[in-house]
């Protein structure tokens, strides 16, 4: 006959184990989902650093695919008309807040922005945790650099295709306006008061003609939570390799850029033909720094255009 407690101490092992066995089951089939389920909607992706991205999925896993990265001081919200565009409705889309940017981790060392590597890692992480085949990768404004880094360390066999946005391809100060230098000593300043005007008037800059009042006001808030850290210490980042990248890139390569652009001078861009014969170039004579804000319908159709071109080499290549 069983004592009390020796009935006690053997239900207590058994739920033990069942409760053991219940979380290594969970715990299982949490890693198949993650392993075999691309994510939908928000989801978070962890550098190799240690940082923690906030990202965005929408679409058919199977479509071919877009990863938009956007530019200093914004986040993924700025690409809103792309994200509900009927044009690429067919299309997966993957967006993310940079590092320091949105609901991104915001770290306060420099080496975290200066350094290119870990912009390019943040990009590869991405791809990783949204299982991403072969993207096709946007990059606008600060979004060049960071699609650079990437192609710096990872190589381009995972890239279908580049978009370039009015993107910085070089930090020589012969590319950058005046106002653009002037913005960025504010953005950087130590005085409230001034990195405050710096914010407003470097949001400003980035289009053509102003943006609705209540679409701008949610800009100048998502801006205005970026660290100065960040302001400080983007221009550091080493441009040596980029010329070698942008001239040895075999893939389809757009360049955007918008005519009307306060922060970056038109050779930003036409040294990336210079470099890259095949890159076409893609000129909005009534936009300013953001022609997929200013001319959505014009750049989501060239965008469509971009992918379906990619999509059909590949077949042609098997």
């Amino acid at each position: 006959m069983f004592s009390r407690r020796a009935f006690l101490s053997g239900m207590l092992a058994a739920a033990a184990a069942a409760s053991t066995a219940s979380r290594l089951i969970g715990q299982t089939a949490a890693a198949a989902s993650t392993a075999t389920s691309p994510p939908a909607g928000n989801f978070l992706v962890r550098t190799p650093n240690g940082l923690m991205l906030a990202a965005q999925a929408q679409g058919d896993p199977a479509a071919p695919e877009i990863l938009l990265i956007h530019g200093l001081g914004q986040c993924h919200l700025i690409w809103e008309r792309q994200l509900r565009a009927p044009a690429l409705a067919g299309y997966r889309l993957v967006s993310f807040d940079l590092r320091g940017h949105g609901d991104s981790d915001k770290p306060t060392d420099e080496a975290a922005y200066t350094d290119g590597t870990r912009w390019g890692d943040d990009v590869a992480a991405v791809i990783a945790a949204a299982a991403l085949r072969r993207p096709v990768l946007v990059g606008w404004s600060l979004g060049g650099p960071v699609i650079l880094n990437y192609l710096l360390k990872h190589g381009g066999t995972q890239v279908a295709g580049l978009n370039l946005v009015n993107a910085v391809t070089h930090f020589g100060a012969d590319l950058l306006r005046p106002e653009a230098i002037k913005f960025a000593r504010g953005l950087g300043s130590d005085d409230l008061a001034v990195r405050s005007q710096a914010i407003a008037e470097f949001l400003e800059g980035c289009f053509a003609s102003p943006p609705p009042p209540d679409e701008f006001k949610r800009m100048l808030a998502f801006n205005g939570m970026v660290p100065r850290v960040v302001q400080r210490s983007v221009g550091k980042i080493s441009d040596a390799g980029y010329d070698e990248v942008l001239s040895r890139f075999d893939g389809p390569l757009l360049v955007t850029f918008g005519a009307k652009d306060r922060h970056l001078f038109p050779k930003m861009a036409e040294r990336v033909h210079d470099l890259n014969p095949r890159a076409q170039l893609s000129i909005y004579p009534e936009s300013g720094h953001s022609p997929f804000y200013e001319n959505p319908s014009r750049f989501n159709q060239e965008l469509a255009k971009l992918v379906d071109g990619t999509v059909k080499s590949q077949r042609n290549d098997r």
